[in-house]
């Protein structure tokens, strides 16, 4: 995949895009990055990119014929069918996420134009923007740091980025849950040990390894979505489809175990409710902290 990005500081960005997963990808020819300056198609003898905007008000524009310019010569030197997605960077645009990585990583070419003083001609974007993307509600001095994002974000889904396809797949966002506690050494960091389902060595418990670390991302994203349950119970279908009941006892232990308060306890209500699952009550009674009677 080939992305190019035009910018006012090149060298800022080509920067960034040459370190550690994304620098090595590059190397190894797996995706192409492009860092195209905006000024070297000015024909202003100072080399100028903006101007004040019609109609008064504060701060500079960039003018449009240097950005269609440059964005006419990424053209000429692409692949004449290659498939492309044309985005700008935008606090007025939409915010990305996952899924709209995910739909970029599709195309063959992803060009990305970045922002800066007070923004663009609108003229420019109506003639070759596809869409504004924004990475969240705040302001930036320009859409280099939101372009480099978003670059790292979809380069890595493009194959031959990470080592192995499963490392973008089974991600805590790409599989709709937050990321789970993990461990590595020491055993004993000041006094917190690591959990002892984790350091078995039974590989045949990998029902409860799984049921373990999915509610412990399950815990992690209802505190931050609480009372959003029956949203955050779907996303354990792509789980819970290795082994529907001994999973889900699991998943009822480790979550129980973690219950503060009645309203934690009321968060697994439908677990304990849903006829479809059987559940042996005595796996996890040792567990019930007893805030609420639950059978």
């Amino acid at each position: 995949m080939r992305f190019d990005i035009m910018t006012l500081f090149p060298e800022f960005v080509d920067n960034i895009l040459s370190e550690s997963i994304i620098g090595r990808a590059r190397k190894s020819g797996a995706i192409e990055v492009h860092c195209h300056n905006i000024r070297d198609y000015s024909t202003d003898k100072h080399r100028r990119v903006d101007d004040t905007p019609y109609g008064g008000g504060k701060g500079m524009l960039m003018m449009a014929p240097p950005i269609y310019d440059c964005y006419s010569s990424i053209i000429e030197s692409s692949e004449p069918d290659a498939s492309r997605r044309v985005v700008y960077m935008s606090p007025a645009g939409a915010i990305f996420n996952q899924q709209k990585a995910e739909e970029l990583a599709k195309y063959d070419q992803l060009i990305i134009l970045c922002g800066h003083y007070e923004g663009v001609d609108q003229r420019v974007i109506d003639e070759i923007i596809d869409e504004e993307i924004s990475i969240g509600d705040f302001v930036l001095t320009g859409g280099e740091l939101p372009a480099c994002i978003v670059t790292d974000s979809v380069a890595r889904i493009v194959d031959g980025v990470l080592s192995d396809p499963e490392c973008h797949m089974k991600e805590s966002i790409s599989s709709g849950l937050l990321e789970y506690p993990q461990y590595t050494r020491p055993y004993d960091f000041h006094g917190t040990v690591v959990p002892d389902v984790l350091i078995s060595g039974n590989h045949q418990k990998i029902d409860e390894i799984l049921a373990w670390c999915s509610a412990k991302a399950f815990i992690k994203i209802t505190n931050i979505i609480r009372h959003n349950f029956d949203k955050n119970f779907d996303r354990f279908n792509i789980v819970k489809n290795r082994n529907k009941n001994k999973f889900c006892e699991r998943l009822i232990i480790e979550l129980l175990h973690w219950c503060a308060s009645k309203e934690d306890c009321d968060l697994i209500h439908r677990i304990l409710t849903d006829p479809e699952i059987e559940i042996d009550y005595n796996l996890y009674s040792a567990g019930y902290k007893g805030q609420t009677d639950l059978k």
